[in-house]
């Protein structure tokens, strides 16, 4: 069974005034999604890019875009370094931000990578969960200030919105949990339990619990928190970092069976800017509120699993900021 169709964003979207920030944007589904915010009129973009001089290109790319010149010409597109492999980054990329940027009405935390070897991260931390969720989470908390000042400006709220992926349902966490009183943090840093196979979804099942957990401490009349599918989508250049046998085989399946890349950009939209209160702390799948993903979140096992790991990385989050603790 093929994936259903991601409808037209509604012609009543009109992101006219409002400023977005999109991390990692400059490639992949995730610039398409930048082009669909500006052809809806946003008037600020600002990509959060690893390479400065990627950033340069992509905003270049979107200027130029002839959609874009047509109903958008005066947008403001920028690209402010970030690098999520560092905690430090993430703060400096912050830091810019609270300067910069007086209003901000969406946050998309997008970036991620595809790693089938262990890496630790400049922080520390095994290096996917550090770019897919724990920097994330460091940006989301250091914004929320913001985020709230705008919807109270506005007189409505604004949003978070995480790329996350329906493979969050096939996480390790059931089947192979992780033994109480053991540090969960430090078992997802051990080299020993670094499992390939399962990295990639147990990093979306973990952004899905940080933002259910970010979403209970946050009113959705300020800002709703939701995280979201794109789809299985066409070739985008994600799987460049997989074998390149792998690669083919995932390739010539996504040229046949994935969804269309505007189709998964419409995705980015729905969530950020068309999905109202009733998404907040959910995660969508075809623009559809999913619960089964997390349903192991609302068993025992799986709340003292998110109680465990919401804690532990409040704590880490503390060791940056002490303010950080008091914001959600």
């Amino acid at each position: 069974m093929g994936q259903p169709t991601i409808p037209p964003t509604p012609p009543d979207i009109d992101l006219s005034g409002k400023t977005i920030i999109i991390t990692g944007g400059n490639s992949g589904v995730g610039f398409r999604a930048t082009r669909e915010f500006l052809v809806l009129g946003a008037s600020r973009l600002i990509l959060a890019v690893r390479s400065p001089a990627r950033g340069h290109d992509a905003v270049s790319a979107l200027m130029a875009d002839p959609a874009v010149k047509e109903v958008n010409p005066e947008a403001v597109v920028e690209a402010f370094e970030l690098d999520l492999d560092d905690y430090k980054s993430g703060e400096r990329f912050c830091q810019r931000v609270k300067s910069e940027v007086k209003e901000l009405d969406v946050l998309v935390n997008n970036a991620g990578i595809v790693d089938l070897k262990y890496h630790k991260s400049m922080s520390g931390h095994e290096r996917t969960f550090q770019v897919h969720c724990y920097t994330h989470l460091l940006i989301s908390l250091s914004l929320l200030p913001l985020l709230r000042r705008t919807a109270r400006l506005r007189n409505q709220p604004t949003h978070i919105s995480w790329v996350s992926s329906g493979t969050s349902a096939t996480h390790s966490f059931a089947k192979r949990p992780i033994p109480a009183g053991s540090s969960v943090l430090a078992h997802l840093d051990d080299e020993l339990n670094f499992d390939y196979m399962t990295r990639y979804s147990d990093n979306k099942f973990v952004a899905n619990l940080l933002v259910r957990r970010l979403a209970a401490a946050v009113s959705p009349s300020e800002v709703i928190i939701n995280s979201f599918c794109p789809g299985f989508l066409k070739p985008t250049g994600i799987d460049k970092s997989l074998p390149s046998w792998l690669g083919l085989v995932i390739g010539m399946t996504r040229r046949f069976k994935g969804r269309d890349v505007d189709g998964g950009a419409r995705t980015f939209v729905y969530a950020a800017a068309v999905a109202n209160q009733k998404t907040h702390g959910k995660f969508l799948q075809h623009n559809q509120v999913d619960d089964k993903a997390c349903a192991w979140l609302d068993e025992a096992i799986g709340q003292d699993f998110s109680d465990r790991l919401w804690v532990e990385i409040m704590a880490d989050m503390s060791r940056i900021d002490p303010d950080l603790s008091s914001l959600a």
